[in-house]
């Protein structure tokens, strides 16, 4: 039948997910890195992935294609079922307070004071949220940037992640965790390669959608370990 459904130019998406965070269908998966329409029969052809592409590498056009099918839609979304990760238990490690300053000689000591930090596992409320400062920061910068724990870590939450990897949008996320506790500031680590542009995108909206007037910061990390101006 000649229908409405998304299309996704593979050439211009940057690999964020966002799109397929944002389709509540199930219709868009990333695959090699790329959004992929999977079903075109899970695609209403409403286009709530529009918006979420920062890329805009998705329209809506019109041609053949199955139609919407909404009873397999809810069949697939019946099927799945939350799992949960033994190691996700929220959980402070240690306060600002208890971090010694190492002897010039001494290794390396964590400055990490919750767990987890992962975004996708983090909770969206907790103590250890309460009066922080909240670094949220890509994957790649703390292999990238050799004195990550000393000059971000410390004294702040962490949350990490990738959104090309994880194939998620982490806004609403993010927006959950800025709106429901008492978060002083925000500081945003990401790597300079165009795919980390969906991580800084994410903690932008959250800011934004927060209804929360917050200081924050974005830092750039170049691929050979070094800060970069902004």
């Amino acid at each position: 039948m000649l229908r409405k459904i998304v299309h996704i130019d593979r050439e211009k998406c940057s690999g964020c997910g966002a799109c397929a965070e944002a389709c509540h269908e199930g219709a868009i998966a990333m695959v090699d890195g790329k959004a992929t329409l999977m079903r075109e029969d899970f695609c209403d052809g409403f286009g709530d992935c529009l918006p979420a592409c920062p890329a805009d590498a998705i329209r809506i056009e019109e041609r053949e294609a199955p139609a919407y099918d909404e009873a397999a839609v809810k069949a697939s979304q019946a099927e799945k079922k939350p799992h949960v990760c033994p190691g996700s238990m929220a959980r402070a490690l240690r306060s600002e307070s208890e971090e010694s300053v190492p002897a010039p000689s001494a290794k390396p000591q964590s400055r990490l004071s919750q767990w987890p930090v992962q975004i996708k596992l983090a909770p969206v409320s907790a103590p250890f949220y309460q009066g922080a400062k909240l670094l949220i920061a890509a994957d790649c910068t703390a292999y990238a940037y050799a004195a990550f724990h000393e000059d971000f870590i410390r004294g702040r939450v962490t949350l990490v992640g990738c959104p090309k990897l994880d194939g998620v949008d982490y806004s609403q996320k993010l927006r959950e965790i800025l709106a429901n506790n008492d978060i002083q500031s925000v500081t945003i680590v990401r790597m300079e390669v165009p795919c980390c542009g969906g991580l800084e995108f994410a903690a932008k909206k959250a800011l934004q959608e927060s209804g929360k007037f917050l200081p924050w910061q974005v830092v750039t990390i170049s691929t050979d370990g070094r800060i970069l101006d902004n």
